[in-house]
C-alpha cells in the first residue's frame, strides 16, 4: 500500500511554506519558554535560529531531492526514512559547527537531535491530520451527494432520448447506451488517484454526446485544445463536472441554447483549464453550481495544495471557470 498522498508533497511550495511556518514557530515558542523578558527573547532567538535554520534548510533540500524515492514507499516507510534523514542532516551540521562555528555553548548533540525530531514528528502528524481532514473519502461523499440530484435528472432524459433512437437509428443507440455505461462507471469508481488529462477529456466527450442527443441544436461545444497536453495528470472528475454545471445552469435555461467553449492550454509549466458557457440571471441552480465548485476547489487543494488554483467570474452574458494546476506528467 502506497503513501498516495498521506506523506506531504517536499517538492509543492505550499507545503514548504507550511513546514518552514510550523518549524519557526516551534523555535519562536522554544525561545519564549527560555526567555525572561523581551530582550532576552530575541537574543535567543537569534541564536536559536543561526544553529537551526542551516539544519532546516539543508534537510529540505535532501527531502527534495530524495522525494522521487520516498513518494514509492508506503506510509510507515516513507515517516521513517524522512525522520532519518532530517536526523542526519542535523548530526551532519551539527558536527560541522561543532568544528568550524564558535558557540559560547553550544547544546548538547542529544538534546539538538531529540528537538529535531520532535518538530519533524509533528509536521508530520499535521499533515496527516490535514490530510484526512481532505481526506478523498470525504470529498467524494460530498460529490456523490451533489451527483445524487444531477444523477435522476440527467438519467431519465438521456434514457428517454435513447428510447427515441432505438428504432430509427439503432447503432447511436447502442453507442449512446455504451457511454452511459462508461459514464456511470467512472462516476462510480475509487477517484483519488490522479489520471490523464486525455482520460478527462474523453469522459466530457461521453457525456456531451449523451446531453446532445436530447438538446440537440441548443448545444453546441467549442474544443480549444490542440495545445492540451495529453499525458498531464489531473485530479479525475475536475472537467466533467464543470461541464454538467454549463448545461445544467447554462444552456437549459435558454431557449435558443448556446455554446460552451472548453479551453486547455500549457504556460510556465502549468496547464489551464477555462470553461465558458453563456450566464443568466441567478437562478435556484446557482446553489448547486457553488457546492460543485467549492468541492472540485477541495481535491485541487488536496493534491497540489497552493499550486492549484479556481477562480470564477460573470461578466458579458458568460460565465467561466478557471482552474491553474501544476503540470505534472505521466510516468512511464
Amino acid at each position: 500500500m502506497k503513501n498516495t498522498g498521506r506523506l506531504p508533497n517536499i517538492r509543492n511550495l505550499g507545503i514548504l511554506l507550511r513546514i518552514l511556518i510550523i518549524a519557526n514557530t516551534a523555535l519562536a515558542l522554544i525561545a519564549y519558554t527560555l526567555s525572561t523578558e523581551l530582550s532576552d527573547f530575541f537574543q535567543r532567538i537569534a541564536t536559536i535560529s543561526a544553529l537551526a535554520q542551516p539544519m532546516l534548510l539543508s534537510s529540505l533540500l535532501l527531502l527534495y531531492a530524495c522525494y522521487p524515492q520516498i513518494r514509492k514507499l508506503n506510509y510507515i516507510q516513507g515517516l521513517i526514512t524522512i525522520l532519518a534523514l532530517v536526523m542526519l542532516c542535523t548530526f551532519i551540521i551539527y558536527s560541522l559547527f561543532a568544528k568550524l562555528w564558535i558557540f559560547e555553548d553550544l547544546p548538547e548533540l542529544s538534546r539538538i537531535l531529540l528537538t529535531a525530531l520532535s518538530i519533524s514528528a509533528f509536521t508530520l502528524y499535521y499533515f496527516n491530520l490535514r490530510y484526512r481532514a481532505h481526506s478523498p473519502a470525504v470529498t467524494e461523499a460530498r460529490l456523490q451527494a451533489l451527483q445524487a440530484r444531477i444523477r435522476p435528472h440527467f438519467l431519465f432524459n438521456s434514457i428517454n432520448a435513447v428510447l427515441s433512437l432505438i428504432r430509427s437509428q439503432p447503432k447511436q443507440a447502442e453507442t449512446a447506451l455504451e457511454d452511459m455505461a462508461d459514464l456511470f462507471r467512472v462516476l462510480m469508481a475509487d477517484n483519488r488517484e490522479l489520471v490523464p488529462l486525455a482520460q478527462e477529456i474523453a469522459l466530457c466527450r461521453q457525456y456531451l454526446a449523451l446531453e446532445k442527443l436530447r438538446l440537440n441544436e441548443r448545444l453546441h461545444i467549442q474544443w480549444q485544445i490542440d495545445n492540451m497536453p495529453p499525458d498531464a495528470l489531473i485530479p479525475p472528475l475536475v472537467l466533467q463536472p464543470l461541464v454538467e454545471n454549463a448545461v445544467y445552469h447554462g444552456i437549459e435555461p435558454l431557449a435558443e441554447g448556446g455554446t460552451i467553449t472548453i479551453q486547455i492550454y500549457t504556460k510556465l509549466n502549468e496547464i489551464h483549464l477555462v470553461l465558458r458557457n453563456p450566464y443568466t440571471r441567478p437562478n435556484h441552480h446557482q446553489h448547486g453550481n457553488k457546492m460543485a465548485l467549492g468541492n472540485i476547489k477541495e481535491r485541487l487543494t488536496l493534491h497540489f495544495d497552493l499550486e492549484a488554483s479556481l477562480k470564477s467570474k460573470q461578466e458579458k452574458g458568460e460565465y467561466e471557470v478557471h482552474i491553474v494546476l501544476p503540470h505534472q506528467k505521466q510516468k512511464h
